[in-house]
């Protein structure tokens, strides 16, 4: 018993381990959108955001004049407004059968559709370290010449998909090689 007791401790810290070292690359839309909702969002507040269609630019006009109602919103910083309003872009409105019945309680992150990190960390690690990704400085053109490339578009993404991934890159890489774990530093392309 106390040998099962020790493994399993052992591996919930290796497993504690192994999602901290990610832990570099900016939020995506929905750990945002759901840290936003946990933040005591009201429910009126919730279904209006989760319930419109919006662009970016009118998503983050949106958000910057609900911030008041939303205090979660006051804590994002301009980045994390950009990538939040793209996400909405993307992703709302909500289907009605993805609606939970109580918005103020809901487990928003098994709710919400993936992001553009879930995808970079989901797909782009399949051949190459994440590093070689979130340190890149490029245009969204760029980001999309590349994942319409032969050599990833056999990737599972579709067009939005693709589109959200490249926007939240856009945003969030280029991230200086100094902040990024040295485990993570060496390497590069595997394939």
């Amino acid at each position: 018993m106390r040998a099962f007791l020790l493994a399993a401790l052992l591996s919930g810290a290796l497993a504690a381990q192994a999602a901290d070292v990610f832990d570099f690359i900016p939020a995506g839309g929905r750990t945002l959108l759901a840290g936003v909702f946990a933040g005591g969002a009201p429910a009126d507040e919730v279904k209006g955001l989760v319930a419109a269609k919006r662009t970016r630019e009118e998503w983050l006009a949106h958000l910057r004049a609900r911030s008041k109602a939303l205090p979660g919103l006051q804590k994002l910083d301009e980045k994390q407004m950009l990538t939040l309003a793209d996400y909405l872009s993307f992703n709302m409105p909500l289907p009605a059968s993805k609606m939970p019945a109580d918005p103020g309680r809901a487990s928003w992150e098994k709710i919400l559709a993936p992001d553009g990190r879930d995808f970079a960390l989901n797909y782009c690690q399949s051949c190459h370290i994440i590093t070689v990704v979130v340190t890149q400085d490029r245009p969204k053109s760029a980001w999309l010449g590349t994942l319409n490339k032969p050599s990833h578009v056999e990737i599972k993404l579709t067009r939005e998909q693709r589109e959200a991934l490249a926007s939240y890159l856009v945003v969030n890489a280029a991230i200086p090689i100094d902040l990024v774990p040295e485990d993570l530093r060496a390497g590069g392309a595997s394939y």
